[in-house]
């Protein structure tokens, strides 16, 4: 992190839990609009887009928080909570109390899929979104993720299997298994960079909000996410859109083909030599991608209202 550059940490009161938040950079450049970036999971904390803080040094604001459930936010033990609705009236209360007007919307993983969801409300002041690696249909999600699951050696898709029969998905085993899933289309890069092992710590530490969202892997999805779907409306999203990827992703090409045609006038970017974490994998030129996407809708948003 660039150490001119301001950085605010506090909490969101939201009725009676806290919901942490982090700003990095200044208001006062005009025309630039904050981006609020919302993170995946469910339930995986922020740590793992710190990368995204750089883009604070062209002048804008970058605003991360913890959703409720995970990392520096309050977990309270109420499985009631964890559901699409909460998270959307999260959104809208963190805006309020940072006073985020206008915003450019970036949601990554899961954060995207909340982002899609979001958007489809038409809030007031939303600019751009920015979907990372996002699905707009489980269902599809898991099709493929099926699939690219049998590409991986017998025996680990027998140990999979086994323990996912047997109820036995915690045993260390199923975990060593799924890691092999990971190396190749969730991050690909050796060792894994400190802020990813972090979050992914955190996550393993609470992973309630995973569990009862997701399922206990990104490929054997059983929780109340499982039958989510809004591509069928895709074409009510009437804002700049970009989409990107990796070459080796879990969110497929497959998958994100659905979210390209589905948002009219969307752009999609692929990063050839990354998985799931593109902004990991391939940080310079990721940063580039946002950063000139982020320029070009405020350039034309500035030449409208003139």
């Amino acid at each position: 992190m660039m150490v001119d550059i301001p950085v605010e940490e506090g909490y969101v009161l939201l009725q009676d839990v806290k919901v942490w938040y982090r700003i990095v950079g200044r208001a006062e450049t005009p025309g630039k609009v904050p981006l609020l970036c919302l993170h995946g999971g469910p339930g995986v904390p922020h740590d793992y887009l710190e990368p995204l803080e750089t883009l604070a040094a062209g002048g804008r604001q970058v605003v991360f928080y913890d959703q409720l459930g995970c990392g520096n936010s309050d977990v309270p033990d109420d499985p009631s909570l964890w559901r699409m609705e909460r998270f959307l009236e999260e959104i809208d209360a963190v805006r309020k109390v940072l006073q985020l007007e206008d915003i450019h919307l970036l949601g990554q993983s899961w954060g995207g899929m909340l982002a899609m969801q979001y958007a489809l409300r038409q809030p007031r002041g939303l600019c751009s979104l920015v979907l990372a690696s996002a699905p707009a249909s489980s269902r599809q999600w898991a099709a493929e993720a099926k699939r690219l699951r049998e590409e991986l050696p017998a025996e680990t898709q027998e140990t999979l299997s086994r323990h996912e029969e047997a109820g036995t998905t915690d045993d260390p085993s199923y975990v060593e298994a799924m890691m092999g899933f990971y190396r190749r289309h969730v991050c690909r890069l050796d060792p894994w960079p400190e802020c990813l092992d972090r979050a992914l710590e955190k996550l393993m530490r609470n992973p309630v909000v995973y569990l009862t969202m997701w399922g206990d892997s990104e490929f054997h999805v059983t929780g109340n996410l499982k039958d989510w779907d809004v591509s069928g409306r895709l074409n009510e999203i009437a804002l700049p859109t970009l989409l990107t990827s990796g070459r080796y992703d879990e969110a497929t090409p497959a998958v994100m083909k659905t979210v390209h045609q589905g948002i009219p006038g969307s752009k999609w970017v692929i990063f050839e030599q990354s998985a799931h974490e593109a902004h990991l994998e391939e940080t310079e030129r990721y940063l580039q991608v946002i950063d000139t996407f982020l320029e070009e809708v405020e350039s034309r948003r500035m030449f409208e209202i003139r």
